[in-house]
């Protein structure tokens, strides 16, 4: 099979539209389909170009495209080629106009602004690379949310998400053989989550993570009895912290961090 291939298009970033892309791939058998993200757009010849290049690969297009007439150029260069684009903007900006009778301002990238919340979520995401995986206990103090769970309940995905958002987060990994630092149990009023897994889940996890590194399946990292016993440490240190507890089991990182945000706002 060929690989297919969705265009992400956009005079900004282009994040938008690939967010809604990936989050399609997700209800889908996809390993083959690749995203091929073109931001920045400001010419003809750009939309010409990525349009031609769809309808030779057989892929569709996704387009978050605020300017009028490249908005209406990638859909008259779409229906000459016969190729499908999907306008991930353009019908929740009409429905607004037609609703409020607002006009929109047709900035690209309005949204990207180097402004106080692009340099908050700058600055939240070099705190997770800092404070990713208990290396800077420190981070435990200073984060607005810290996670914690044994290893591979994705922790550290979970981090780097929540600091596109523009929060603070530190991670720990829970062991039976190491004792939580001081730091977690001090109270500077950020939120500590904790992360949990079906153990059955976590096994196939693990195994599968053995076998990427080239490690035999039977390690005792996942093997049955060692999970269970990891499983049930983390759980009585949550217990002891009486934080929340969210069960990341086939759950996805957006709905996971979904869940932490709405505690925050709280």
């Amino acid at each position: 099979m060929t690989e297919q291939i969705i265009y992400v298009c956009s005079d900004a970033v282009g994040e938008t539209a690939e967010a809604v892309a990936r989050a399609t791939l997700r209800q889908f058998s996809s390993e083959k389909v690749k995203i091929k993200r073109f931001g920045h757009l400001r010419t003809e010849d750009e939309i010409v170009k990525i349009v031609a290049e769809a309808a030779q690969t057989g892929g569709f297009i996704s387009y978050t495209l605020v300017q009028p007439e490249l908005r209406e150029l990638m859909r008259e260069e779409s229906v000459k080629h016969g190729v499908r684009a999907v306008d991930v903007m353009g019908p929740m900006m009409q429905a607004f106009v037609d609703t409020f009778g607002s006009f929109p301002r047709r900035e690209p990238g309005l949204l990207h602004s180097i402004d106080e919340a692009y340099h908050k979520r700058i600055e939240a995401i070099e705190f997770a690379v800092k404070y990713d995986d208990g290396k800077d206990a420190r981070g435990l103090v200073q984060a607005q949310v810290v996670l914690i769970g044994v290893s591979r309940t994705s922790k550290t995905p979970l981090s780097v998400f929540l600091s596109h958002k523009g929060i603070k987060t530190a991670n720990l990994p829970l062991m039976p053989e190491v004792n939580p630092p001081a730091e977690l149990k001090q109270d500077p009023g950020r939120l500590i989550v904790g992360l949990t897994m079906q153990p059955e889940h976590l096994l196939e996890i693990r195994s599968e993570r053995l076998k990427s590194l080239g490690l035999p399946a039977s390690a005792h990292y996942a093997s049955p009895e060692r999970i269970q016993e990891e499983l049930d440490y983390a759980a009585s240190v949550m217990a002891s912290l009486d934080c929340p507890v969210i069960d990341v089991t086939n759950r996805a990182i957006e709905e996971t961090a979904g869940i932490i945000i709405e505690w925050l706002n709280k």
